[in-house]
């Protein structure tokens, strides 16, 4: 059975997010504590983790980091009241796999977890390129003309569907919804925020604005 990790020191929350789980055919595990999060976490008797940005010891952020940098690839739902769009970009640059802020209806939750447990892992290598960007998949690593950039996971997987799309007009939309997983918000400008961070790193002209409709890798 599906078991999942409630990383969540308000006790009110965690045991309303734990009944619901159990209910939808889960199994559940409750820590209060960043530092226990990140060892459950790592013992690899998990499936997901619900995990709170504002713990003891070790904040969501840390213990997301920690996690990402060691290697796994535990889907993580990030929990907060933080709702800004710095935040948003931290959580998921980080690494996280959704962002769900409190407070939030049980079943939009349940409805984000099934969507993440159905993501398959990718275990194979593979290069996406076009042109002289090149961008490998497996090891995350992006090279212009034989020359490495330097990405973060979220800058990778905005340029990965880029490049498996150039010469395509890809909406905002499509984006938040492919790269963040998240549904359209038309007060979120997370997309715009990556597109000037990618253009920054691989040049203006690779990205072009198509003005009421989205954008386009050249």
């Amino acid at each position: 059975m599906t078991r999942i990790l409630i990383a969540e020191d308000e006790e009110r929350i965690s045991a309303f997010v734990a009944k619901g789980l159990v209910s939808a055919g889960y199994q559940t595990l409750i820590v209060d504590d960043g530092a226990d999060a990140l060892e459950t976490a790592l013992a690899g008797d998990v499936d997901l983790v619900l995990l709170d940005v504002g713990l003891p010891t070790m904040d969501g952020f840390e213990v997301l980091r920690s996690l990402r940098g060691q290697g796994s690839s535990l889907p993580v739902i990030m929990l907060t009241a933080r709702t800004s769009t710095r935040d948003t970009v931290d959580g998921l640059d980080a690494g996280a796999n959704d962002y769900v802020a409190k407070p939030f209806k049980f079943d939009e939750l349940l409805a984000r977890v099934r969507s993440r447990l159905r993501e398959p892992v990718t275990l194979g290598s593979i290069t996406v390129s076009h042109g002289e960007v090149s961008l490998d998949v497996l090891s995350r690593r992006a090279t212009v003309g034989g020359r490495e950039i330097d990405l973060s996971a979220r800058e990778f997987a905005l340029a990965e569907e880029f490049v498996r799309h150039a010469g395509q007009v890809l909406s905002r939309e499509q984006l938040l919804s492919r790269v963040w997983g998240l549904d359209f918000d038309p007060g979120s400008n997370v997309v715009d925020v990556y597109v000037r961070y990618l253009r920054a790193k691989f040049g203006v002209a690779r990205i072009v604005t198509v003005r009421g409709a989205g954008y386009r890798w050249e």
